[in-house]
């Protein structure tokens, strides 16, 4: 249906004085509201919020949410019986987009556990394993701006669905003709009809249970002084517990930020990776000369930090920084099974696989997402080859216990506290832990640029620059060859120079990475859930101010030719 159409049909269903009818008059750009709509994925789904079958809203949240129900049906009345958990984060509509949620499942006879106020996503992660339930819905846009929200869905075993049964639930939202055309029961029917219960702090009490398991050393002193802000987000109640429960008592909370707020007023962003969102902890870090500054993301399940570097400035570590800090201590601390394995992603730092090799732990790469990493722990459990020791992704994603089966910033937030307290009995900072870790095992660092292009012109854009550096590799960047493409769409890896080709063994996704002949390399991926295309660049020095000049060179040359490439698109040439 064109869009015309599809706009002209929501105008003619919806009444004039109804918020979404009343938007839509006044948008200025319609046809983006309404030229495709919102894709579903292994992730769910998450757009900006606003009327049209581009955008996040009750009707499309019912729309996929009835594809999930005819999902679940089709597994079977078991599956049904089981349920599926359900809960929010703060963000505009979240609540309302959960109870729909609730209303659709009922609808179809599915019973749903509802979380009665905002939570985590770890801890909808958790529920699902927990409550034994069929599925999970977790309504949040993660890190997003304000204006967007989103769906994710979760299988049985509290992992993010694997494709086929996204690709299912897809065929399923295909077969329904209107977004309009739902029937729901209100919450009091579903009630009184036992399938929609409410839940809460026993899913709580069980997940803290959970996670004194991942604690090594219960006899570390209490003084390390601790910083938090969750972002305005749902990580408050459950850190609190969980750094208490570790004997660290000494925690500062960053008051401006501890309630939820949906338009997250005190940060341009509130995204624990961007370096802005921790000026408030800075400012109270300083006050009390805390060790360490912790901060989670608004569904908290990614974790930042920031330490005091060797000029007693707080600096922001990156996501790989804090994988490996972590990684290190866990493998020195921990008994290490015969068969022990780390997991991450194949745009993460070598820096990990080389601490992992120097324990004699596998590493093994997955797609960028962590529900491939659940994946892996799922088929360890099955096949027994490895056992899970660790888990984590460049950005911000850590997970040290598998009783959940997503990143989990709250079980990475008391882990990363007693590598902080393990250093400070040493004497040291953990900045001055990182540094030991680069002088023995290298200096890696690694970057990432972003480019956001929205819209249709946005979409053909990234797609131009997949196509150049899929179809024409450079065979040099920097002076340095270009030994290997591995090209993930075709799960083929390709030795430039020779033109061999070899199969990469890992599920098809538009991903380019190129690893140049000095251990350096880049990646190109366009997001799956935002219209951006990512840029990941990674290298190895001697030094760090070698590594950091190598980094910023790479980095140059290679987005020096993309500005090149969009300019050329946009002037239709």
């Amino acid at each position: 249906m064109h869009w015309k159409s599809k706009m002209a049909h929501w105008l003619e269903y919806l009444p004039p004085e109804d918020p979404l009818s009343m938007e839509l008059q006044i948008e200025p750009q319609p046809e983006d509201c309404f030229y495709k709509d919102l894709e579903f994925g292994t992730a769910g789904m998450r757009g900006r919020l606003g009327p049209g079958t581009n955008r996040m809203n009750i009707f499309t949240v019912r729309k996929a949410v009835a594809g999930l129900a005819k999902h679940i049906i089709e597994l079977g009345q078991d599956a049904m019986n089981q349920g599926v958990a359900l809960a929010y984060d703060c963000r505009h509509k979240s609540p309302e987009f959960a109870l729909e949620s609730a209303k659709i499942l009922g609808m179809y006879g599915i019973r749903t556990y509802l979380f009665k106020e905002l939570r985590p996503t770890p801890v909808l992660s958790f529920a699902v394993r927990h409550l034994g339930a069929a599925a999970g819905i977790m309504i949040t846009a993660s890190h997003n701006p304000p204006e967007y929200n989103g769906l994710k869905v979760y299988g049985p075993d509290g992992a993010q669905l694997p494709p086929e049964a996204a690709d299912n639930i897809v065929k399923k939202i295909e077969t329904i003709e209107s977004e309009f055309s739902f029937d729901r029961p209100d919450e009091k029917e579903l009630q009184q009809q036992g399938v929609l219960f409410y839940v809460g702090k026993q899913i709580d009490n069980a997940y803290l249970d959970s996670l004194t398991t991942i604690q090594l050393n219960k006899k570390f002193s209490s003084d390390l002084s601790i910083v938090f802000t969750p972002l305005h987000g749902t990580a408050t109640h459950l850190v609190r517990k969980g750094l208490a429960g570790a004997g660290f008592y000494k925690v500062t909370f960053v008051k401006e930020q501890m309630h939820p707020d949906a338009d997250f007023s005190t940060v341009e962003s509130p995204n624990p990776e961007e370096h802005s969102a921790f000026e408030l902890a800075i400012e109270y870090g300083e006050r009390v000369d805390a060790d360490i500054l912790l901060a989670t993301d608004p569904d908290a399940d990614r974790l930042g930090v920031a330490v005091k570097n060797n000029q007693g400035q707080y600096t922001v570590l990156t996501g790989n920084q804090i994988g490996a800090l972590m990684l290190h201590y866990l493998l020195k601390k921990k008994r290490l099974p015969c068969n022990g394995a780390m997991i991450n992603t194949i745009v993460t730092s070598d820096l990990g696989r080389a601490i992992a090799f120097d324990f004699g732990v596998k590493t093994l790469n997955t797609l960028t997402g962590f529900k491939f990493i659940a994946e892996k722990i799922a088929e360890f459990e099955k096949t027994e080859e490895y056992k899970f020791l660790f888990g984590y992704e460049e950005s911000y994603g850590y997970l040290i216990g598998d009783f959940v089966r997503d990143k989990d910033a709250v079980q990475a937030a008391v882990f990363i506290a007693e590598v902080a307290a393990f250093y400070k009995n040493q004497g040291k900072s953990l900045y001055e832990g990182l540094m030991d870790l680069f002088e023995k095992y290298g200096y890696y660092q690694e970057s990432l640029q972003s480019i956001q292009l929205d819209g249709k012109d946005g979409a053909r854009q990234i797609s131009r620059i997949m196509d150049v550096f899929r179809n024409d590799p450079p065979e040099i960047i920097n002076d340095i060859p270009v030994l290997v493409l591995e090209d993930y769409l075709t799960s083929e890896s390709t030795h430039i120079p020779s033109g061999i080709k070899a199969p990469i063994d890992l599920p098809k996704e538009n991903v380019l990475k190129f690893k140049l002949a000095d251990e350096s390399w880049f990646c190109i991926r366009p997001s799956g859930t935002e219209p951006k295309c990512r840029f990941y660049f990674a290298v190895k020095g001697e030094t760090m101010s070698d590594s950091q000049e190598k980094l910023s060179l790479i980095e140059k040359e290679v987005m020096g030719q993309v500005d090149s490439l969009l300019d050329y698109v946009s002037s239709g040439i």
